[in-house]
Parts: C-alpha cells; structure tokens; sequence
C-alpha cells in the first residue's frame, strides 16, 4: 500500500486520538510527551502542505479529549484552549516577530510563567464563593469535578478581601509535588499500593476518582494562572496585574511568573527557569508566554485550538521510551538487593541514559517488567533515572516474568527477605564485598569493637588499596601497612606533604591506630556480637543472647528456631541470626577473627533457666508449622519421645495423639519437606547438647532483678546511662529502650520525658535516682 499524504495524516490522526484517550480519560499514557508532540508537528505540517487534507474534527483544531462520562458534564462559557509549542529560540523569536508586526509595535511587554505538567482546571465562583470546578476537557465541555477539588487545601472555598466579580472563573493547574509524590509512593511501595507512574498521573488521576473521599488522601496543590469568564466586576487591564489580584483573593499564584520584554527577555527567562528547573519543588515541561496587556490579546485574536497571542517554550523532554534489555541487581553497602533496568541508551532531559532503578522485587511485580520490554523511562532533574510504565503493546512474544536472584551476585550468600518487607537483603554481611566498608564501620564503632580512629575513610582507603577485604583484616595490618596506604593515597590525589617529600614521615595517627586495634581485641560476648552487625540485632538482643547462651561456639552454630527461647527474641529476629550464621563467608571471617588474636573473656555456661524450655513441644512451636498451635503441640510432645519418633509417625498416629485431621495433614507436609526434616532433626539435637552443658539451677544465682525489664529515662547526675545499665544487668534485669506493658519498672533522672509519661499512665513503678543507688548499695 502506498503510503499517500492522506493515508498518513489519517494513521496521524489516529494515533493521536488513542494517545488523547488514553492521557486525558485514562490517566494511562503510552506515549511520551516529546513522543506526542512529534505526531502532532507532523500533523499539522501535513494539513498546511496539504490544504484538501484539513478537516474540523482534526486533533490539531481540539483541545484534549472527549469527557468520558463518568462525570457530569460542565460547558466551559469561554472554551479553555491549548497553546502552541515553540521548542527553538527561533521559534520564539518568529512568535515575537508576527505579534510586533501586527500590532504595529517595536516594544513588546509579556507576561512568563512556569508550565506546570499537572492538570488544567477551571473554578467557578458566584458572589465570592467556590460554586463548581471542571476539568478542561476537549476544551469545550469538561467534567465536574467540584467535589474533588474541594479537597485540595490550596484552593480557597471563599474568596479573600473584596472587589471580586459577583462571577469569576478561575483557570489553573492541579499538580502533584515532586516531595508528597516520592513520599505518596514510598508509602505505597512499603505497603502493596498503587505506584504513581510520576506526578502529573498522579494529579491527573486523583483529581478524577469517582470518591472524593480518595482524593483526598492524595497530596494535591494548586497554581492559578489565568481567568476566563468575568461578569459584574472589572479587573485590572493586563495579565500580571490580575494574578496580583488573584494572589490577593487567596488563590497561590507561581512566584516565578514575572514580566520580561521582547525576544530577549523572553529567552533569558527560558534560560533562568531551565538552569533552576531541577531544584523546583515542582514538574515543569517548559515555560510560557503571554502578551500581558489585554487589548493586544484581543487584538491578536486565535488560530484553530490556540491563541496567537501565547505559546509554551517547551523544555527536553524528560521521558522517553526505549527497550529494556536485562535486569540486573545491584548490592548496597548495607546489603538492600535492589534491581536495575540496563536499557538501550537514551536522551531523556538532555542526558544520555542506560540505567534505571526499578525500587525493589515488588515494584518490577506491579510494572511486570521483563526483559525485552519497551519502556517509558523518567528522569527528573538529579533523581536517579527509573522506569515508569511498561507499552504493553509492544511485548516480544514469549517473555518471562523477573525473579530475585535466590545468591548475591557479589558474594553467594543467601539473599532472604522477611516476611511483608520490600527489600530483600545479602545475608553475607561480614563477607559481602559490597558490605566491607559499612561492615568494618560498624564493627570498629565505639558500642561494638571501639577501634578509636578508625573513620570511614581510613576503612575505604584501606579497602581500595586492597589492605582491607573483611573485618579479620584488621587484625594483621601493621604500621607499614597503614603509612603505605598513606603513602598511596597522597600520591595519587597530588597532595603529599612537603615534609613527606623531605624524608620527615608522620608515624603518630598510625602508632595510635595500631594500639586502639590492639586494645579491642579483648572484648565481651555481647559487644563481639553486635560488632558482627547481624539484621535486627542490637546492644540489648546481643546482651541478652550472651547472658542466656553464654559463649560464642554454641550461638554461632545454633539452629535459628533456639533463638527464640531468648526472651523478647521473635521469629524475625531469630531468622537473621539464622541466615547470617547459615552463610559459610560469615563463618569463615568469625573464624579467621579468632585466628587472629581476638579474645572473648566472659564466656560462660549457657543460662540454666533454659532447661525449661528444650523440650519437644517448645520446639515444634518454634518452628512455625502451619496450623500446629502452642496446644497442639504440647499434645505431640506429651505423646512422642523425640524428633525422629515424629518424623517416623503417620496420619492414624498422629490422630491418635489428638491431632485434628487437617492438622495432622499440614505437620506431614511440613516433614515431607527435606529442609523442614533436617531443621527439625538438627534444632532437636542442639537442644539435647545445650541440656547437656547446663549448670545446676541454683535460685541464689540468679541476680535479684531477673525477668525484669529496665528502662532508664532522662539524666543521672552520679552515673552515666551505660553505667547504670551494666549494673542493673549485672544483677540480672534486662535493659530496653521503650515503655510497654511487660516493662518491671522505670528509672527516671532529671528531665525524664515522654518514657516517664507513658510508664505513669500504664501504672508501671517508676524508681528516682535515689531509690536506685539505694538498691545497687544494697546488692554491692
């Protein structure tokens, strides 16, 4: 088929028409703007070549899109038009050049002011009241949309002041901020919402739900620019001078609309806006210029869908679409596994891209992004590149959808998520290379190890020179090894001393580096493991998991459900000391940590309050087996002797026990599993080695503040905090950092806050400074 004029501008429009729809009705683009813009250029271009080809219903002689229905619709008394595009300065200056000469002037004054990519609506007020607000529309008939916009705060309900028209309509644009959009979609990511593909959907969309009531949970703001109908009232004769008024009627009017002349000003303001486009709070996709004197407009009259007398100055765009051709994962420093889109290189915004963040595991879901895709890509000023929408329409046949790599690509250790997180994690956090510096960072931290002197740079300057691969590496550096990395380092950065260069080399910073590793490697069991930087587990969980399992060989190899007879240790905190421990590279640097000279002098007997709990039916509880509640397993354990007695037992057996039929179903499922089985078999025999290694239980051992939980709140004028916890532990009780119901009791000193409140109002005891020297004397 011959591809004729007619044919094409047919194909054109078309095309528009769908992109219309889908953009004004839909709020679902698969066009880009630039993309859009471009159809519509060639339309355009096509219908002034060819004359026979014009025709009224052309998108080129419409604004937007038919209303969809499902509002009422509102018939705009002045059409709300669209504007013509400029994407040159020639161009401009050709805009300049034909209202100068029809208007016979030489000096020519306009109105310049950003061009929100929101929503244009128009409000309607009788009598300084807030009567209907409608949508733009096809720029004829729009939709009402009133109750919606009632919710947005920005838009005044009752006009300011006085000398408003007894009718005035507003015009303006709805807009989503770049800050309440990330917040929007942070929220909605952390909690399976709806992502907003970026902010001018998201105002679109909101502005457009059939319940006002989920309009108004969206961030919405409002700019007004303009009027349209005006009766019973005058206002003032230019553009500038009427959004002063407006701004004095309680309406927000951009602070960047300003008044410029001729070309020149007007390019210069293109310039301004451009060069602070990326520091706005707000999306912009260009600028816009008005003739500020009434008369002029007027004079100048309109063209098809726009008017002579305006035109948008259009900015690069800053989406675009290109194809997706992997998804790869990239590793953080603190071990977030987070996917990548590599992409074919595009220019979006006047930068060339290749990569895109997509968020996490469950954003690539919600896009259902795969590899192969043609994808809308989005760049904002300095944010990060991501990929917003998927063309559906242009899938390759046969693609499959992504999965989570199940191994860190850097190191091989497990990547796990808990359960209802977004973000899936490495658990080879001591070993990962891509973790070393936060690791060692965190090990050498006053709480932990306390390496005095050893910053982060130190650490990344060591891990670049290839001094440092793990926290081990600590322990065998010397003092050549540090002024070498010094050395290295001031070479290549052009900055060595002169009295370097004179032979005279500083050794003092070094020295004391040396000692401070020296001196840390005698430590306690609690420090040793919060040092480890395990997921979740704090100064508080490290001292309690010291106190009840007592040395380092029987918590780094025990199976993660025997964590949790830990008081205050659940399953989320057991599962990471499970995954870390679990990865081979963990145990590989604990190992070579011990090797090396590091020594834990308070190891002890595991605590014999356990005993209590390493029986059979605690640890099927443990385990989380679907339907198998705390009840029911008691009746297991009442019935079977051991682990492997279960695994070897069958439905009729464990019916007999008193297990319900659905019950004793799902535990056989659960054991048919290899890796369940061997938990089971493995979690039984670390019980029975701990039952074994318990001391006898002698009441008199145990510190007078066993089982209770301690809060510390405000100041202690004869003891700092962490003191006053060592002693507190030391008789037995448990520190935490917040107030609930199981706490024992409240230790408040001066200026106690919001903990002494929350205690007082739950009736807990609280002790004053006095009442605790009193005891800590008193058990000396």
């Amino acid at each position: 088929m011959v591809n004729t004029p007619a044919s094409r501008a047919a194909e054109l429009r078309q095309r528009i028409e769908g992109a219309n729809r889908l953009y004004h009705e839909l709020d679902a683009p698969e066009l880009t703007d630039a993309q859009y813009d471009a159809l519509v250029n060639e339309l355009e271009a096509l219908e002034r070549a060819h004359p026979e080809l014009a025709d009224a219903t052309s998108p080129t002689r419409r604004v937007g899109a038919t209303p969809s229905g499902r509002f009422a619709p509102v018939a705009h008394a002045i059409p709300m038009l669209s504007l013509g595009n400029a994407f040159s300065d020639a161009e401009v200056n050709d805009f300049v050049r034909r209202i100068g000469e029809r208007l016979e002037r030489d000096t020519l004054v306009f109105s310049a002011e950003p061009k929100l990519d929101g929503l244009a609506i128009s409000l309607r007020y009788q009598n300084g009241v807030f009567v209907q607000g409608a949508t733009r529309g096809d720029g004829t008939t729009g939709e009402d949309v009133s109750a919606n916009l009632r919710t947005i705060a920005d838009i005044p309900h009752t006009l300011q002041g006085a000398g408003w028209p007894a009718v005035l309509e507003v015009r303006g644009e709805v807009y989503m901020a770049r800050a309440d959009f990330e917040r929007w979609n942070q929220h909605a990511r952390m909690h399976g919402g709806k992502v907003l593909a970026n902010p001018r959907n998201g105002a679109a969309g909101s502005l457009r739900q059939l319940d006002a009531k989920i309009s108004a949970q969206r961030p919405l703001s409002f700019f007004a620019y303009g009027i349209g109908q005006v009766e019973g009232g005058n206002l003032p004769d230019t553009h500038s001078a009427t959004l002063a008024r407006l701004r004095d009627w309680g309406f927000p009017v951009s602070d960047l609309a300003t008044v410029v002349q001729g070309a020149e000003g007007l390019l210069g303001y293109y310039q301004r806006i451009g060069a602070a486009r990326d520091d706005l709070a707000f999306d912009i996709d260009g600028v816009v210029y008005k003739l500020d004197d009434y008369a002029g407009q007027r004079e100048m009259g309109f063209v098809a869908r726009a008017p002579r007398w305006a035109i948008a100055h259009k900015f690069p765009a800053q989406e675009q679409t290109t194809v997706l051709e992997s998804i790869e994962v990239n590793v953080g420093r603190t071990g977030a596994v987070t996917p990548w889109a590599l992409m074919r290189p595009v220019q979006v915004g006047g930068v060339t891209v290749s990569r895109a963040t997509l968020h996490n595991a469950d954003h690539v879901a919600r896009l259902d992004v795969r590899n192969g895709d043609t994808v809308i890509v989005r760049r904002a000023g300095d944010v990060i590149p991501e990929v917003v929408q998927v063309v559906l329409k242009q899938r390759p046949p046969h693609t499959q959808a992504w999965v989570m790599p199940t191994n860190c690509p850097v190191c091989g250790s497990e990547v796990v998520r808990e359960e209802g997180a977004a973000v899936w994690r490495c658990s080879g956090e001591l070993s990962c290379p891509a973790q070393r510096v936060q690791a060692v960072f965190h090990f050498a931290s006053r709480r932990a190890m306390d390496i005095d002197g050893l910053g982060e740079r130190y650490i990344e300057t060591l891990a670049e020179v290839g001094q440092l691969q793990d926290v081990s590496d600590l322990y065998r550096l010397t003092l050549d090894d540090l002024l070498e990395m010094k050395r290295r380092v001031d070479a290549r950065d052009g900055s060595t001393p002169e009295s370097v260069k004179a032979g005279k080399v500083a050794t003092k910073w070094a020295d004391n580096l040396i000692a401070a590793i020296a001196r840390s490697r005698n430590t306690t069991l609690s420090r040793f493991l919060y040092a480890l930087g395990i997921e979740h587990v704090g100064e508080s969980t490290a001292k309690a998991l010291a106190q009840w399992f007592g040395d380092l060989a029987t918590i780094r190899h025990l199976p993660w459900p025997l964590f949790k007879r830990v008081p205050d240790v659940g399953g989320e905190v057991a599962r990471a000391l499970g995954h870390f421990f679990d990865q081979p590279g963990n145990q590989q640097v604990i190992e070579r940590l011990l090797e090396r000279g590091v020594r834990i002098g308070d190891s002890h007997a595991p605590n014999p309050a356990l005993a209590e709990a390493l029986d059979l039916a605690t640890l099927l509880t443990d385990l989380d087996i679907p339907k198998l509640t705390p009840m029911r397993a008691a009746q297991l354990g009442a019935v079977f002797t051991d682990a492997q007695a279960l695994l070897d037992a069958h439905e009729h057996t464990l019916a007999i026990a008193g297990l319900p039929v659905d019950t004793a179903k799902a535990l056989i499922a659960w054991l048919e599993n290899d890796t369940n089985a061997s938990l089971l078999v493995r979690s039984a025999q670390a019980q029975m080695e701990l039952r074994m290694r318990l001391p006898e239980r002698n009441a008199q051992a145990d510190g007078p503040l066993q089982g209770k939980t301690v809060v510390l709140t405000g100041t202690l004028s004869s003891m700092g905090r962490d003191e006053a916890k060592q002693r507190l532990e030391a008789l037995g009780a448990r520190t935490a950092g917040s107030v609930s119901k199981k706490t024992g009791f409240v230790v408040a000193g001066s200026e106690a806050g919001s903990k002494l409140a929350k205690a007082e109002e739950l009736g807990i005891e609280v002790w004053d400074e006095a009442k605790l020297l009193a005891f800590l004397a008193q058990h000396e």
